[in-house]
């Protein structure tokens, strides 16, 4: 597993190997000269235990402020470098994230909430971020730091350098004793911090619902127990690292304090000079701020494992309704609007009883359909079917004679416009909703879309009319406004074939009759799918399927549905005696 992550960190960066080669080899010069630094001031200080000169000291110390500075530069480059690589992977990988989700169908987003994936995106990535930044800086500058000062300090002292780090080995043991709990403890956190987003998330879009049912102080109370959980696993992993990295800096001092102790009876028995002295201490120096960093290190390599695990969680996901390598191109100016069904049948993951079953129909171009039953029997599963927002069987829908399993999926959803039950509206104008689906249409065509929506009329009276800004889903509108808008959205992109999943369920009758009345005028006729409870408009439909359980039970008109004893008669009574009721 640790070897997979690895290899995907190396995936990560591999379009950016050259920007981080330049920043290692910035990192190697940076620490190549900080071994030189503490040579030169051994130098220096032997130097100046023979024979001092002021003149000598300045210039030791211009040529030690140029080589500082010098340093200095370098390491800002290599930081710019590094970092700007972990920023760049932080788009690369939100991108990626934002991209994959496009391509998966609805049922994945009904398995996981909104608020997770938002976290993943956002507090997982970054923690990848940190990862490639910090942490990539931190092992190369250690490696650097390690490799070019310890030959160094046993080429002055073999016994005295050996002396001063014996104790990094067990440091290195501390940290690995501790990595396990570490990581576990992180991925804690990053799941307390997603059920809250997902909480806030659900909060704010149902914020209506909440006020309507005086229900405040529950969710109050809900937040504060997520929020508590999440304190506490913060507190929890907050522990472990103060009991870690103080541990790991009290021992990387312990060398300092050999050196000290063994670097005086040295200098006292003439083992080595006191520039000797000067350097050793110095290079542990240089020693114990990378080793007190490799804990730091180690917490940010914990947290990005996990959110590794996490985001691949997001992008190892398959599309199940993906285009075949075979498919097949179908302009939407070639499509007819023919709809053949052949034994279609359906059952969702995980549930034994089928939505679908052996459904068959033809539903010719150009005509309207109306597809009635109560609730459950199929209908909105059929809907979702035909633009193969399911995962359906092959050889069972067609259009125009092409199996829509092997159609394009861009050409098959362009040939369909589709208005789901619920009225999705965007945090945007009324006119930027209604030519969502054709961003750059002029105003004319706009309007003549809500006009066969019959909503045109209710724009005009807005305060900024077709400017209007409708709110987040929509909020400002009523249910009925909501479902003509994007109605009207749906026919501004003039496909072939429309179909309405109890898309007028908040229009009247009277309105929703005049719509279907409209789309079936004029030499262009679309082919039409009507879902709907409503039977006055239904009735107003070429045909009728009658759904139950799955299956189409009735066909007809309503003029011969309405005589035959069965469901459809059955329906129609009952909503008749409603509106006598009413």
């Amino acid at each position: 597993m640790a070897n997979s992550r690895l290899r995907k960190l190396g995936t990560y960066l591999r379009p950016y190997w050259r920007k981080l080669g330049l920043g290692i080899i910035a990192l190697f010069f940076v620490n190549s000269l900080g071994v030189y630094i503490p040579l030169l001031i051994r130098k220096i200080i032997d130097e100046l235990n023979v024979t001092f000169s002021f003149n000598q000291v300045l210039r030791y110390v211009v040529l030690l402020f140029v080589l500082a500075s010098i340093m200095w530069v370098i390491r800002v480059v290599s930081r710019m470098l590094i970092f700007g690589i972990g920023r760049q992977v932080e788009f690369d990988l939100k991108q990626k994230i934002f991209q994959h989700l496009l391509t998966l169908e609805p049922s994945y987003f009904h398995k996981n909430t909104a608020g997770d994936i938002i976290n993943r995106a956002t507090s997982d990535v970054d923690n990848i971020r940190r990862l490639l930044g910090f942490a990539v800086l931190s092992l190369a500058n250690t490696f650097f730091a390690y490799g070019l000062t310890l030959p160094v300090m046993l080429t002055i002292s073999p016994s005295i350098s050996l002396a001063a780090i014996a104790i990094y080995p067990f440091m290195l043991l501390m940290v690995q004793l501790f990595s396990d709990k570490l990581r576990n403890e992180q991925l804690v956190v990053q799941e307390k911090l997603s059920n809250l987003s997902e909480l806030i998330q659900e909060d704010m879009s149902g914020i209506s619902l909440i006020k309507i049912y005086a229900q405040e102080a529950n969710e109050k109370r809900a937040f504060t127990e997520l929020n508590n959980e999440l304190l506490s696993a913060n507190l929890k992993l907050a522990r472990t690292r103060t009991t870690l990295f103080p541990l790991v800096e009290g021992m990387s001092y312990i060398s300092l304090l050999v050196l000290l102790w063994v670097g005086v009876s040295a200098i006292a028995s003439g083992t080595i000079t006191v520039g000797d002295f000067v350097a050793l201490i110095l290079y542990v120096e240089r020693l114990v701020f990378p080793t007190t960093l490799l804990g730091f290190t180690i917490i940010a390599y914990q947290r990005g494992e996990v959110s590794i695990d996490r985001i691949e969680a997001i992008l190892t996901v398959e599309a199940k309704v993906k285009d075949q390598v075979s498919s097949v191109p179908l302009p939407r100016e070639k499509v007819r609007g023919k709809l053949v069904a052949k034994n279609l049948n359906y059952t969702y993951p995980g549930v034994e009883i089928p939505a679908l079953s052996n459904i068959n129909f033809t539903i010719e171009p150009g005509e309207t359909v109306a597809i009635v039953g109560p609730i459950g029997s199929g209908k909105s599963t059929l809907a979702n079917a035909i633009p193969r927002l399911l995962d359906i069987p092959k050889g069972c829908l067609f259009l125009d004679g092409y199996d829509i399993t092997y159609l394009r999926l861009q050409d098959l959803r362009n040939a369909i416009a589709y208005v789901p039950q619920e009225s999705f509206l965007f945090s945007t104008t009324i006119k930027n909703n209604i030519r969502y689906g054709e961003p750059v249409v002029e105003q004319p065509y706009v309007e003549t879309a809500a006009k066969q929506a019959q909503i045109h009329e209710e724009i005009t009276t807005f305060p900024h009319n077709y400017e209007t800004i409708v709110g987040e889903r929509g909020i400002t509108l009523s249910g009925g406004q909501r479902q003509r808008s994007a109605l009207a959205r749906a026919l501004l992109v003039n496909a072939p074939v429309l179909i309405l999943d109890d898309a007028l369920a908040s229009v009247d009758n009277q309105t929703a009759t005049a719509i279907l009345e409209n789309l079936s005028l004029g030499t262009e006729r679309k082919t039409v799918i009507f879902i709907s409870h409503q039977m006055s408009a239904a009735a107003s439909c070429d045909r009728i399927f009658v759904m139950d359980k799955g299956e189409i039970v009735q066909v007809g008109t309503h003029t011969e549905l309405v005589e035959q004893p069965g469901l459809y008669q059955s329906l129609w009574n009952q909503q008749k005696l409603e509106e006598l009721l009413k």
